[in-house]
């Protein structure tokens, strides 16, 4: 049964809301997108990855079947609410008060993905028809560990002969004003474990025993010391931040056993994952050269630095921001990671979403107003896109 072609934006993401969907529970958020977008005609196919407590649902919807094929991607997973009592409104409630829709996930991104399909269906209720195809690549996995959701979904609707020409991802890209920024690329990030194994002993007999602190912190000092690099025309420079260093030893005159630290590097273009893990393991082998004990590196790059360069695509982002808005919208790759880091190995992919200032905070909201701003904005990249 058909669904009538209308949709408000802010009443979908108030719907989307109320689905208590935390990673990797969906709580039936999927099932509001997947009867709407069946309702103006798109061929929709559930992708579950996982067993158990780790199964995940995701979901690729298409309009139409000739190229080029515009996607959408997004998440309908949310992060837990923290302090529950913190909250000025429930927080799966979607209330609005004083213009503001707040609830979890109104920012990140249930709203964003509220406006395309907003966006979507005005065009199509007025007659309209792309030249082409529009799809949607929606998990339920961006927020937690991301093993059962963009990266697998990508896999499998290649296999089922599915080709992205271009994507935009509608995560919260605006610090401040709907309109600031449009991310055409993202650092990688390197997340390291080191666990140094010497021998436990008395403070007054060192040569008894192996201490694996001075150790660890020859290692972090070496490679604290390392220039990574001075940054490039679109990124700024890498960075390793060390963010935990622990002993876990409450005497003073024992030396203990085991020293550990982490330490994340946020590495752009001119560094690649394997290169990082390369110099890391030497500096380890170098230091425990002698040491008479064990030195284990767990070292794992959850994602490699991209970038999209300026194009036709980004510039039909900017110049549909700009019309909409007044504003010149900044192409930039600062911020954290995102599921673009495996949609770029597919299609050209860019993210352009919401005000992100409250994201993961407790009390998320976004302006009711900027919602019905970006469904105009996503209308016109999709008739400047298909023009």
């Amino acid at each position: 049964m058909s669904i009538e072609l209308t949709c408000d934006p802010v009443q979908f993401a108030q719907d989307l809301i109320r689905k208590p969907s935390v990673t990797p529970i969906d709580a039936g958020a999927l099932d509001v997108l997947q009867q709407h977008l069946e309702g103006l005609g798109f061929v929709c196919t559930r992708y579950p990855f996982g067993e158990g407590e780790d199964r995940v649902d995701n979901l690729y919807a298409r309009f139409g079947t000739e190229a080029p094929n515009f996607c959408y991607a997004g998440h309908t997973d949310v992060v837990p609410v923290g302090d529950q009592d913190g909250w000025t409104y429930p927080p799966f409630a979607a209330h609005i008060e004083d213009g503001k829709l707040w609830g979890r996930g109104a920012a990140d991104m249930k709203g964003s993905i509220a406006a395309f399909v907003a966006a979507v269906t005005n065009l199509l209720s007025g007659g309209w028809t792309p030249k082409g195809s529009i799809s949607f690549l929606i998990t339920g996995d961006e927020e937690g560990p991301a093993v059962n959701g963009t990266d697998k979904l990508l896999k499998a609707i290649e296999a089922a002969g599915e080709v992205i020409d271009h994507c935009l991802v509608g995560e919260p890209t605006n610090p401040d004003a709907l309109g600031d920024m449009i991310k055409n690329g993202r650092r990688g990030s390197l997340n390291a474990k080191l666990t140094v194994t010497g021998q436990q002993g008395h403070v007054a007999y060192p040569h008894r025993a192996s201490n694996p602190v001075p150790v660890l912190i020859s290692l972090l000092s070496r490679l604290q010391e390392r220039h990574l690099d001075s940054g490039n025309a679109f990124f700024q420079p890498s960075n390793l931040e060390v963010t935990s260093i622990d002993v876990g030893n409450p005497a003073h005159n024992v030396i203990a056993k085991e020293a550990r630290a982490k330490f994340n590097i946020r590495f752009n273009t001119e560094h690649r994952g394997d290169d990082l893990k390369n110099w890391i393991e030497k500096e380890v082998a170098n230091i425990g050269s002698g040491f008479d004990g064990e030195i284990v590196a767990d070292l794992r790059v959850t994602g490699e630095a991209f970038l999209t360069d300026p194009s036709h695509f980004t510039d039909v982002l900017q110049s549909a921001v700009r019309k909409v808005t007044g504003r010149q919208p900044e192409l930039s790759t600062s911020g954290g990671t995102s599921d673009a880091r495996y949609i770029t190995h597919y299609a050209p992919v860019a993210e352009f979403g919401l005000v992100g200032a409250t994201i993961h905070q407790v009390n998320e909201h976004v302006e009711v107003r900027d919602i019905y701003t970006l469904t105009e904005i996503y209308q016109e990249i999709l008739e400047r896109y298909f023009a």
